[in-house]
């Protein structure tokens, strides 16, 4: 199957930086707020956190290279199953084992034996979900979420779609404070610092057999192979600097370097790349504007971040989340493949959806090799016959 490049239909801009490093917030804030509600983990330090990681991704990679909560660990977290020394191992974990196997380049190697049916089926599978995530926040919130949608949808096939998310954003936090003004009441500006923790030996036993097993396979499937892959068809000329290997290394690195000031374990992911991007993200600026704004409020405001970052409704963020996972998954790939090839395309993204993305990789690779298996068989048989 011939990988073709999705070209944008409009040139997004400043505008399109501004707008794409928003559109992430969809599935960053469901996660983030959900373990902050937990109260047991400072909003200083997981701010912070996620600030410096995203300045050095826009140093860096000088893509829209997203960072997001590793999903496994933050669901656990929310559930009361990590205790904060556990979900700090965590990072720290994940952190030296991704470093090893970069150093390694085993992952480069893994990245180069997946083929294009498999890849389209991974993006199918990615956009689907992230549709998926965006109507459950629209029917959370049908008010916020029809009205966003409407808009996005009114905003995209024109020139000013690179303001959508602006738009968006700027609306769905003036209706919110409108209907209830009082959501920031006593909010002060305030100097805030991250504490430093040390885990103890008991929280990095527990932390290996609860969250960084069932994580790792995640991570390296949809934030580091299927998000290299994804960001090497949005940015061919920049593929080298974007490769499975040096994407293991700023997350393991990162992680290692973070989790003492309390942040919670991160990583890139490709659902991120493919919101950010379908808005208008192409630079260093996308990234540099969230992690500006996560540092701002990190610093600024300390605890009361987190009632500032409630006043955006999930509903309107379900919306960009719709938006941008419905454009991955109707691709041109899926309906310009041949027949045999769109099966596997489609099964890959239907058992991405059904399990997750790491089984949907494990089985488009046994239905691709089926295929191939089958096909030099019939070569075969024809030779001799």
């Amino acid at each position: 199957m011939t990988m073709r490049q999705q070209k944008p239909p409009f040139e997004p801009g400043l505008m399109g930086e501004v707008s794409g490093s928003f559109a992430d917030f969809g599935t960053f804030l469901p996660l983030v707020l959900g373990v902050l509600a937990m109260g047991t983990m400072d909003p200083t330090g997981v701010l912070v956190g996620f600030g410096i990681f995203a300045l050095a991704v826009a140093v860096f990679y000088r893509r829209p290279i997203p960072v997001q909560p590793m999903k496994a660990i933050a669901a656990l977290m929310i559930v009361g199953a990590l205790t904060p020394g556990e979900m700090m191992a965590s990072g720290v974990i994940i952190g030296v084992i991704l470093i090893a196997l970069a150093s390694l380049r085993i992952i480069n190697r893994l990245a180069k034996m997946i083929p294009g049916t498999v890849i389209a089926g991974v993006q199918l599978g990615v956009g689907a979900q992230l549709a998926m995530i965006g109507f459950t926040h629209i029917y959370d919130a049908p008010a916020f979420g029809l009205g966003a949608l409407a808009i996005l949808l009114m905003m995209f096939f024109t020139r000013f779609r690179s303001f959508s998310c602006i738009v968006v954003f700027a609306a769905a936090a003036v209706v919110s404070l409108y209907l209830d003004p009082h959501q920031l009441a006593g909010v002060t500006i305030s100097f805030n610092l991250p504490g430093l923790a040390v885990p103890g030996l008991m929280d990095f036993e527990n932390a290996l057999v609860t969250a960084v097993l069932p994580q790792l396979a995640l991570t390296l499937s949809n934030a580091v192979i299927v998000t290299s892959l994804i960001a090497g068809d949005y940015f061919p000329e920049d593929k080298q600097k974007l490769s499975p290997n040096r994407l293991a290394t700023s997350t393991g690195v990162m992680n290692l370097l973070l989790a003492p000031i309390g942040a919670i374990p991160m990583c890139h992911g490709s659902g991120g790349l493919v919101a950010q991007y379908g808005f208008g993200a192409r630079t260093w600026i996308a990234p540099a504007i969230f992690g500006a704004l996560c540092l701002t409020l990190a610093l600024a405001f300390g605890p009361d971040a987190t009632r500032i970052l409630s006043v955006l409704p999930l509903g309107a963020l379900g919306a960009m989340l719709t938006i941008a996972g419905a454009e991955l998954a109707l691709g041109k790939r899926v309906f310009d493949a041949r027949p045999m090839c769109r099966v596997i395309i489609i099964t890959t993204g239907v058992a991405c959806v059904a399990l997750n993305v790491a089984a949907g990789l494990v089985i488009g690779l046994a239905l691709e090799a089926a295929r191939s298996a089958y096909f030099k068989s019939r070569n075969g048989k024809g030779a001799n016959g």
